[in-house]
């Protein structure tokens, strides 16, 4: 008996074989919500994230932004969470913090949507950007950008990379998945 030829030392064989190529193959997006300990929201994140806190100078309002991003490959997806001191210097910071991204990337906006409305829960607005620049490497890159402001919470949820990486399909996925709890 050839064990090799044998059909039940094949199968064993080749299910031992695909464990192992799967196993040594990890998914490089791992969809996970995460929720935010400062601000209330939450969003789906590509892979583990991390968390840091830095002050930022928005036209003249310095404030703490906290900032969330986890990062695939080259590509990164990031909410910032700032307070502004009151809800008028909202759009203001949403503006200056839009500028500033594309400013990184000594970027072009492509295209740029806004919304403002006022209700019951306070004021809200939003702007949703896509642009295209280079790294100071020279590296192309594409920004998409969401900035919301509700009263005087503000956030910037983005995805940044190189542009022939970035799928829009995981764009949509993470944008679409941030939520103002």
């Amino acid at each position: 008996m050839k064990t090799a030829s044998h059909p039940a030392v094949r199968a064993l064989l080749l299910c031992a074989g695909a464990t192992i190529l799967l196993s040594a193959c990890s998914p490089k997006f791992n969809w996970r919500e995460v929720r935010s300990k400062d601000a209330p929201y939450s969003v789906l994140l590509p892979t583990k994230p991390s968390t840091f806190a830095r002050p930022v100078d928005l036209d003249g309002t310095v404030l703490t932004m906290t900032m969330t991003a986890s990062k695939v490959d080259d590509t990164v997806f990031a909410v910032g969470s700032a307070s502004v001191p009151d809800a008028a210097k909202a759009q203001a910071a949403l503006l200056a913090m839009k500028t500033a991204l594309v400013k990184n990337i000594s970027g072009t906006v492509r295209s740029e949507k806004s919304t403002a409305a006022s209700g019951a829960q306070g004021l809200s607005s939003s702007i949703d950007i896509e642009a295209v620049g280079k790294t100071p490497a020279g590296k192309e890159e594409i920004l998409f950008g969401h900035f919301v402001s509700k009263d005087k919470e503000i956030y910037q949820v983005i995805v940044m990379g190189p542009e022939k990486q970035v799928s829009r399909e995981n764009v949509d996925t993470f944008i679409s998945s941030f939520k103002h709890n």
